[in-house]
């Protein structure tokens, strides 16, 4: 894939599209492509998370140990937390056909936002909506378990 279908597939990305084109292009030049096949790990549960990916094509089983698990496919940012914060990995990831990911480190990725502050603004307003609206829906979900 070329620069231009790196940066068309991040603008896929709902969280990424907040960056703009410019921090998107960055991030598309200084990113790795990686080829999986079926049955590849893309990480493990409890490992080191010092990146997110964007899934390019195929698909990858992410399964967090505990039976909860979901399938994500081209244009799936899949771990996105480890962009901005050093964790543990909460679920493992594994290629369910041949498939293709954008690994996005994190330092890249930080490096991205200190040179756009007006980026870095609108992704912290996202993540501040959306920490809302999981308190929230906490708030909402303990309320029908104690009626």
């Amino acid at each position: 894939m070329s620069i231009d279908d790196d940066v068309a597939l991040l603008e896929r990305v709902p969280t990424l599209r907040l960056l703009g084109e410019a921090s998107l292009r960055m991030l598309a030049i200084g990113s790795e492509q990686r080829d999986f096949v079926r049955g590849d790990i893309l990480f493990n549960l409890g490992d080191d998370a010092d990146a997110g990916f964007v899934v390019q094509r195929g698909a990858f089983r992410v399964d967090d140990g505990a039976g909860a698990e979901m399938i994500a496919g081209p244009g799936t940012l899949i771990g996105e937390l480890a962009l901005v914060v050093p964790m543990k990995r909460p679920s493992g990831a594994v290629a369910i056909e041949h498939s293709s990911v954008i690994r996005v480190a994190r330092s890249l990725f930080q490096r991205v936002l200190e040179s756009d502050p007006a980026a870095a603004l609108r992704l912290r307003d996202e993540f501040a909506v959306r920490s809302s609206q999981i308190a929230s829906d906490i708030l909402m979900a303990g309320a029908k378990l104690s009626t």
